[in-house]
């Protein structure tokens, strides 16, 4: 998906880059990186090893619902359900939205910059959304052109244009349902996880039926890889796409 548009950036009032288009490379998941197939997608993307990449872990989503805070440190120490920071890689970090708006951009967007991988957890999308917006992350990711974004549920939601249904968020800093939009599908995450009844084939067809994009259902095994125009089911379970 080739996202387009005059993008100026500055540094304390000094114009450093204008780019007039970028290209995303993003891995979708429901769950982390659940299979070979996932993971396979995953070292495709970066181009390398795992073992010679370096990733930024974003736990921000978590921080909205109760527990977040335990949450946010199994996503961080690989304790997760979701794997995500125990691949393997060179080196993670922790890039916190809430803290950026108070750090120099001087001080964290180079760091950004020479990352690897983007790894974002879930949540709350539309909390995520907020901070994402709020820090300037979401207004950088166009000169991110060489880094790739590994998304968790609200991680890989948040960047549809919208979520829909029961995902909309009770979050005081919700903005509608609008989402980033860096790609134009929904997405349902956790299809017919035993552990999340709601989340049934039956409940994400009435979900499609209250969205005007195009949608995918997609369980824990699957993900949806994207490359300029190219969309990708990465798939051991199932998935199912709803037209708008």
């Amino acid at each position: 998906m080739r996202c387009r548009g005059v993008f100026v950036r500055t540094l304390n009032g000094r114009l450093v880059e204008t780019s007039y288009g970028y290209t995303v490379k993003l891995l979708l998941t429901s769950a982390g990186i659940k299979n070979e197939s996932i993971r396979a997608s995953l070292i495709d993307l970066l181009g390398k090893p795992i073992a010679d990449s370096s990733a930024l872990v974003i736990p921000t989503a978590t921080y909205a619902f109760s527990g977040g805070a335990q949450s946010a440190w199994k996503i961080i120490s690989g304790r997760a359900a979701s794997p995500l920071c125990e691949l393997g890689w060179k080196s993670v970090g922790v890039l916190e939205l809430t803290a950026l708006p108070s750090i120099d951009p001087e001080d964290w967007i180079p760091m950004v910059e020479r990352t690897d991988v983007l790894l974002v957890g879930g949540g709350d999308p539309h909390y995520l959304c907020y901070w994402m917006r709020q820090s300037g992350l979401a207004e950088h990711f166009p000169i991110l052109r060489e880094m790739v974004y590994v998304g968790v549920s609200a991680g890989s939601l948040v960047m549809g244009p919208c979520v829909g249904g029961d995902f909309v968020s009770r979050s005081p800093l919700a903005q509608g349902d609008k989402t980033l939009g860096v790609v134009q599908f929904a997405m349902f995450p956790h299809l017919d996880n035993e552990a999340m009844p709601e989340h049934s084939m039956t409940r994400a067809e009435k979900w499609a039926e209250g969205i005007k994009v195009p949608g995918y259902a997609i369980d824990d095994e699957t993900a949806i890889k994207v490359v300029d125009d190219s969309v990708q089911i990465i798939s051991e379970g199932q998935w199912r796409y709803f037209s708008s």
